[in-house]
């Protein structure tokens, strides 16, 4: 079902683990010409093009691209109220936990009278995307909007394809709705993520500033390719989990967590890295009596067939850090004796869940932490998403004529050594 990768009593550099370690076949630059194009036709023709691709690639056009308010309205009415009860808790916990990522602003007197002033500005406007495709993400409605609301940002466009029936899934506009979001398009794929970057103006839709939210292969390649136009977050590809493991994991409880990444997409990676041999046997059987029960056991059986999982073997739990940092895993599961031994050696994860009762699946959900994450061994550089992704670092410099005398000369010197005259006579003009 899953294939192992012995990589013990080997000496293995950095490159030779990335060369080694399972990735899926997913080319976001092979995804880039079919993207310009939609991009293309979207900013030329507009609503029309949009409906045109919601009829080729989603589950048909909707009668309006821009949902109305009081559709959104009914759709809270009708929520169920089990599935309402734990929306609201996440949005309590997401708020929660992002608001800790706000940092406060800051002062750093240089001299007397001399200040530079450190402060946040959210951006003014984002456009938040949700997917659709083989499942239904209201969580992600809460993931993105949360964190954009405390840092501040005043207006979102959120974005999710139309499903059958013509328009945006009901839970999704529910979530929305929850949120006090009001402005929401059915519309998908990297047409959406066009629409957002450079604007409809027949729909009423304005540019944005930022866009974040996972999508396929297509919405990353759109997103690399608008990148400049507005920001973005990390180019989320195919879900992945990392499970370090040692002889005192549950096998029963690894299997169980591999399997409910793999759900998400045949694409989907799930690898377990382990010192354990007898633990490495036991998870492999516990997969086998596991996946035939699991309602999408077909997807997940290909999810764990391929190439982008596997279960490796190492020769001590300082080598499993090796492999996962090389890796740079989404979620990083780490089931061990002593957990904290091992975070201690990790640098590079979207999100770290410690212990056997700290399932990838309660982030998720309802950890309070924010799933929208790195993959694809971005996180290697990038991180999840958070406040920080809406806000801009501004330094507010401020200093008294005092102040300025004492670095005139210094500046003056500095301005001469690289040939910029003017720079010292701004200076000097205010002392004359």
């Amino acid at each position: 079902m899953i294939r192992t990768i012995d990589l013990r009593g080997r000496s293995l550099t950095a490159a030779d683990l990335h060369a080694i370690l399972p990735r899926p076949a997913v080319d976001v630059t092979a995804a880039s010409a079919a993207a310009a194009a939609l991009i293309d036709d979207v900013r030329a023709r507009g609503a029309a093009a949009l409906a045109e691709q919601a009829t080729r690639f989603d589950a048909g056009a909707p009668a309006t691209v821009r949902v109305a308010t009081a559709e959104i309205q009914a759709a809270v009415a009708g929520l169920d109220p089990r599935i309402r009860a734990a929306l609201e808790e996440a949005i309590r916990r997401v708020r929660l936990a992002s608001a800790a990522q706000v940092p406060l602003p800051t002062s750093t007197e240089l001299a007397t009278g001399g200040v530079v002033r450190q402060r946040w500005q959210p951006v003014r406007r984002v456009g938040l995307y949700v997917p659709g495709g083989k499942a239904v993400y209201p969580s992600s409605v809460v993931m993105n909007v949360v964190p954009a609301q405390v840092a501040g940002v005043a207006s979102i466009a959120l974005a999710s394809p139309s499903q059958a029936g013509g328009g945006v899934h009901p839970t999704i506009l529910a979530a929305a709705g929850l949120l006090g979001i009001d402005e929401v398009y059915a519309m998908g794929g990297a047409g959406a993520i066009g629409a957002l970057a450079y604007g409809v103006a027949e729909l009423g839709l304005e540019p944005v500033d930022v866009i974040t939210g996972p999508g396929n292969v297509y919405v990353a390649a759109a997103k690399r390719l608008v990148k400049g136009q507005v920001g973005i977050d990390a180019e989320a590809g195919p879900t992945e989990i990392l499970v370090i493991a040692d002889a005192s994991a549950d096998a029963e409880i690894v299997a169980a967590d591999l399997v409910s990444q793999a759900e998400h997409d045949e694409l989907a990676a799930a690898v377990l890295v382990t010192d354990s041999a007898p633990l490495a046997e036991a998870v492999a059987q516990a997969l086998s009596r596991l996946v035939p029960d699991t309602r999408h056991a077909t997807r997940v059986v290909t999810a764990l067939r391929s190439q982008q999982s596997a279960i490796v073997l190492v020769d001590d739990l300082s080598m499993a850090a090796r492999v996962s940092n090389a890796y740079g895993p989404e979620h990083l599961e780490i089931q061990t004796a002593d957990p904290e031994a091992v975070l201690a050696e990790i640098q590079s994860a979207g999100a770290i869940f410690l212990g056997a009762h700290t399932p990838v699946s309660l982030g998720d959900y309802l950890a309070g932490s924010n799933h929208v994450l790195p993959t694809g061994g971005q996180s290697r550089f990038s991180s999840g998403l958070s406040a920080m992704a809406f806000l801009r670092p501004q330094q507010v410099v401020e200093y008294s004529r005092e102040a300025l005398a004492e670095v005139r000369a210094g500046l003056v010197a500095l301005a001469t050594a690289e040939d910029l005259p003017a720079h010292g006579e701004a200076v000097e003009a205010r002392f004359r």
